[in-house]
């Protein structure tokens, strides 16, 4: 008898920033595995038409790494470094945290580096469609988008299926169309980045920048 399975969005981040702390490298036994949690900072610039000037903003991500991509990685990386990482979200069942789990890694030294935060997944629609105007009289979508994927653990040495939900913002006129022709349980390819929001736990974000709909 065949079973279904859960479907497999693509769930894919790419980050290059400064490591904020020195990576703490410990030790799980039975089997012996290296894990490591540490924070990547990257940073964006934009024009702010208000005050013409440009102005930064700075994300802050969590990420843990098992298996033997900690030592090659970070063994010697320092409070600085820069890191390029790629990842996938997940939900942390210990800390009740979104995060990023991390299965590439790779320092470099301390210095200048522009920051990449690029973020591609699909995921189908779980929430109904909301039109938002902002304080600068931009109009966005914001909605549930569940993901569903599957990951290899190093631990258990098998393919484990992961499902998140994260929220969505769309901007512009994709906004209003998506409003306008999408519904519950179609699913979207989305090309965008890793933010946050403003609430006690910096509950993932993600920002689209391209949004493709899929009609089921």
């Amino acid at each position: 008898m065949s079973t279904t399975l859960p479907q497999n969005h693509l769930c894919n981040i790419t980050l290059l920033g400064n490591l904020v702390n020195k990576p703490e490298i410990r030790y799980q036994v039975n089997p012996v595995i290296a894990i490591a949690e540490f924070v990547v900072a990257t940073h964006s610039k934009w024009f702010d038409k208000k005050t013409n000037q440009f102005k930064e903003w700075t994300h802050y991500h969590t990420i843990k790494m098992l298996g033997d991509v900690v030592e090659r990685s970070l063994l010697h990386a320092e409070k600085g470094d820069v890191i390029l990482v790629q990842g996938h979200m997940v939900n942390s069942k210990k800390t009740n945290r979104e995060i990023i789990h991390a299965t590439y890694a790779h320092r470099y030294p301390k210095g200048y580096s522009r920051s990449i935060n690029q973020l591609q997944c699909s995921g189908k629609i779980s929430s109904e469609i909301k039109l938002v105007s902002t304080e600068n009289n931009k109009q966005l979508a914001e909605f549930q988008l569940a993901i569903n994927f599957y990951s290899f653990s190093p631990i258990t040495q098998e393919l484990r299926s992961i499902s998140v939900e994260r929220t969505l913002h769309v901007w512009g006129k994709q906004a209003s169309d998506l409003k306008e022709h999408a519904a519950i349980n179609d699913e979207v390819i989305i090309n965008g980045r890793l933010s946050y929001l403003k609430d006690a736990v910096k509950s993932q974000l993600i920002d689209a920048q391209d949004v493709i709909l899929q009609k089921q």
